[in-house]
């Protein structure tokens, strides 16, 4: 047997953060039983680790919580000396949790197996049944009951957790998902984490969980924006559990919402418009216009995609009957992003899968003049590049090109493997429409744009 190494740089970090060897294993415990799943030590627990054991994956994840919430940074795994051997469950974060102490922690193993790139949360595969038990399990999950009053210690760092999501919101409309994905999850990792060990936490403050729930829910989009699908479906999964937990309906629908749109986006039609029908049906009589046109538009896009026209067709009437009869002021913040030209872009996402290029056009075109001057980057790149389709659909390859190179423009601060995507089937679309000698001059200058290189650099 190879002999044990001191693990002096866990060591280092129990003595910075103030622990003796008993009030370190005390905290651990208490941090264990808290989040549901009590894990027995002492502080010969913690001599066998500073002596070179290796602990489990759990101890491990909250050995590393617990540090980086009292040294008010971020404490990777390596930080510590310990190793990601002891294997994580394949099955991280893809059950709904039954119970908020097993979302919050869940979730933050996630945050930890994220950022250590563990290959369970970083290379996992989609798994369909996932999204339909999660939604299936929300719909027929009781009301929770949570305490609304009591205790309001916490507050003002609750809405100044939600101040500093929304910043990484606006970066992710600007930049895209890959731009600060990363340091979001190291923030996360020490500030939600240090929030849900808090008293606040203790006493299930609502306003706590919802606020993380949404954080987890933005993990989640700009998981998938990276391309990180697998990863991404897991956030969505557990933000999904979180918000019941929270007693926020309209937040879980609005989760489902977005699960519905990654599930359209790699190619699952049927379960997309599965998981946008829960939205609507569990939330029937309680969501608000906007939302209800939006949960609309979601199966729509899932309805073009399987190629059914006159359900697709269906779809949209009824999200434009919603859309009409909104109010802005009555709905939720984080829809307040769906307003008249993203609703015309999603119209034109629908008509370009049905090969209604005129259509397309028609509804595409407004949104490009429309420029919301970079708030929504992103967003608008996708219309100006749904725009180039439609073009390119009506046999006009020329314009097409033209408008796919204004999008690179459009995009050119932009990090996103959804991008990408989009430039990447454009081009396969475009190379049979056009003379090798078109084509090598649009390469030419399409390689020039940093959205561009990306692509071929994922190639």
């Amino acid at each position: 047997m190879a002999e044990q190494v001191s693990n002096d740089r866990l060591a280092r970090l129990i003595k910075e953060a103030g622990f003796s060897r008993k009030s370190f294993a005390r905290t651990i415990r208490d941090s264990s039983e808290s989040a549901g799943t009590p894990i027995n030590c002492d502080h010969t627990s913690v001599s066998r680790w500073l002596n070179g054991m290796q602990p489990r994956a759990d101890t491990a994840g909250l050995i590393i919580a617990t540090l980086s919430r009292t040294l008010g940074r971020t404490i990777a795994l390596s930080d510590a000396g310990l190793t990601s051997s002891a294997k994580l469950p394949v099955d991280l974060g893809l059950s709904y949790p039954e119970a908020s102490a097993e979302g919050m922690e869940t979730v933050m193993q996630l945050w930890q197996a994220d950022l250590d790139e563990a290959s369970v949360a970083l290379n996992g595969q989609i798994h369909a049944r996932a999204w339909s038990d999660a939604s299936l399990a929300w719909l027929l999950a009781m009301p929770l009951s949570v305490d609304e009053k009591g205790n309001r210690i916490g507050e003002a760092e609750i809405a100044r957790f939600r101040v500093t999501v929304d910043l990484f919101a606006q970066m992710d409309n600007r930049f895209g998902g890959e731009h600060a994905r990363r340091s979001f999850v190291h923030y996360l990792n020490t500030d939600a984490t240090r929030l849900l060990g808090s008293r606040t936490s203790e006493r299930k403050s609502p306003h706590l969980i919802s606020a993380v729930a949404e954080a987890t829910l933005l993990a989640a989009w700009m998981s998938y924006d990276s391309g990180l699908h697998a990863l991404a479906q897991r956030y969505f999964i557990q933000a999904l559990g979180l918000a019941q937990a929270a007693g926020d309906r309209l937040l879980a629908a609005g989760v489902l919402d977005a699960m519905s749109h990654q599930a359209t986006f790699v190619g699952r039609y049927r379960e997309a418009v599965n998981l946008a029908r829960a939205a609507r049906q569990g939330t029937a009589g309680v969501a608000t216009p906007t939302m209800t046109a939006h949960f609309h538009t979601m199966e729509a896009r899932a309805l073009a995609g399987l190629g059914d026209a006159p359900a697709c067709d269906r779809a949209l009437t009824q999200a434009t009957r919603e859309f009409e009869r909104r109010n802005p002021d009555d709905d939720p913040a984080w829809i307040g992003y769906f307003d008249e030209t993203e609703l015309a872009a999603e119209f034109g996402h629908c008509f370009r899968d049905l090969g209604r290029s005129a259509a397309a056009n028609q509804y595409v075109t407004p949104c490009v003049r429309n420029g919301r001057d970079g708030e929504y980057l992103r967003s608008d790149f996708f219309a100006t590049m749904v725009l180039a389709d439609a073009h390119l659909g009506a046999g006009e390859a020329e314009q097409a090109c033209t408008i796919a190179l204004d999008a690179l423009r459009c995009g050119e601060q932009l990090r996103s493997a959804r991008c990408t995507s989009y430039l990447r089937n454009f081009s396969v679309r475009l190379a049979p429409a056009v003379t090798s000698a078109q084509l090598g001059d649009f390469y030419e200058q399409a390689a020039n744009f940093s959205l561009w290189q990306q692509m071929t650099m994922a190639q």
